[in-house]
């Protein structure tokens, strides 16, 4: 029986996240690093962990596997699959945009922006800005039918084939309502395990195929076909769209010279009891690299981290797991074997390229990011 765990991602993974719990005290926190073509899990951590030579000390909540076990409201980095999912349809364009001024009412729950530019987005702005009313405009346009099915296909309403026994089984409304839609649009209201999400990313930036996570490795002469789920015009906007949040967005602490690294944030407030605790969330942050020629999708993520002395600011996730995700990325590129790409390099420049239309006084103009 061969792995597919390469101990020293691991270790990178392991140690890095041990420091950012440690430096915003958080109560826990998983990490995982998958191959996106083939699903081959390079490393897959969960902490607090526990010494397995001494079984006889180990903490019940400590064998709580938070990688594959844990289901989680994932906040933003749901926003991929919502993007991924309108511009596959056709209703929806990456030159198309959406009024984002007022926050949208319905019956008695209000959705707003936290990062809020109360004004019209175009689709990468919305994506780039992490806008919630672009997303649930852009899921409107495409339909609430439509995006149980996409969700579906991308195996986030089922447990995870990966080969343990510890799998959560996600969290899914019944009925799947218009409001549902519209707040699992935006990453509310749906909960699922990291591996499921991560399994789910590498098919949006690998040409848009679907391989089932494993931890069994598949060897050079096993090439799996994947399955279908978006179009490689959809991926590669995509890809775009990754890299443009971390150039420009929401995602630059998660920036690693050399490694073009392309991902999204996602900070969502944990349900305790009935209610949404405000001060209780989990801060994620999900990437890939190398963005012109994506194979490796990384995830960490930090349970209830704390406002430190250092920010004094809401603990997001661009400010607690992106740096994290970039620190990592900075340690497995090279023993991965993965080359260092010259970013500014003009056919670089060309192939990350976004065309994205602004709106300003009633007039539009076209700018490349």
């Amino acid at each position: 029986l061969k792995l597919s765990i390469d101990i020293r991602v691991q270790h990178a993974i392991r140690k890095e996240l041990a420091t950012a719990v440690r430096q915003f005290r958080g109560i826990g926190a998983a990490g995982i690093v998958m191959d996106v073509l083939n699903g081959e899990v390079l490393g897959a951590v969960s902490l607090p962990d526990f010494d397995p030579n001494l079984p006889n000390k180990i903490e019940p909540d400590r064998r709580f596997n938070r990688a594959t076990l844990g289901v989680y409201e994932m906040g933003s980095t749901l926003k991929i699959f919502t993007t991924a999912m309108a511009l596959d349809s056709g209703k929806v364009s990456i030159r198309d945009g959406y009024d984002a001024t007022h926050p949208i009412r319905v019956s008695r729950f209000v959705i707003r922006d936290y990062h809020a530019k109360r004004r019209w987005l175009s689709v990468p702005e919305i994506f780039m800005y992490s806008s919630n009313i672009g997303s649930v405009k852009m899921l409107l346009d495409v339909g609430v039918t439509e995006q149980r099915a996409f969700l579906q296909k991308l195996g986030l309403l089922h447990p995870s084939p990966v080969e343990i026994s510890e799998i959560g089984t996600p969290l899914v409304p019944s009925p799947w309502r218009a409001i549902n839609a519209m707040t699992i649009s935006f990453g509310h209201g749906l909960s699922i395990s990291p591996m499921q999400l991560v399994a789910g990313v590498a098919a949006m930036v690998n040409g848009g195929l679907y391989h089932a996570p494993t931890f069994l490795k598949k060897g050079p002469d096993l090439k799996p076909k994947g399955r279908r789920v978006i179009s490689a015009r959809t991926s590669d906007q995509i890809r775009r769209l990754l890299r443009l949040a971390v150039k420009n967005g929401t995602g630059q602490n998660a920036a690693a010279k050399g490694y073009l690294v392309g991902g999204k944030t996602g900070t969502a407030e944990k349900v305790v009891g009935s209610r949404y605790k405000k001060k209780a969330v989990i801060s994620s942050f999900i990437g890939a690299f190398p963005m012109s020629a994506p194979r490796y999708v990384i995830f960490a993520m930090i349970d209830e981290p704390s406002v430190t002395k250092d920010t004094h600011r809401r603990p997001t996730g661009g400010r607690v797991a992106a740096p994290v995700v970039g620190k990592v990325i900075a340690r497995i590129g090279p023993l991965l074997g993965v080359p260092p790409v010259d970013e500014f390099a003009p056919e670089t420049v060309h192939q990350l390229a976004i065309d994205v239309v602004t709106k300003r006084k009633g007039k539009r103009r076209l700018a490349s990011f």
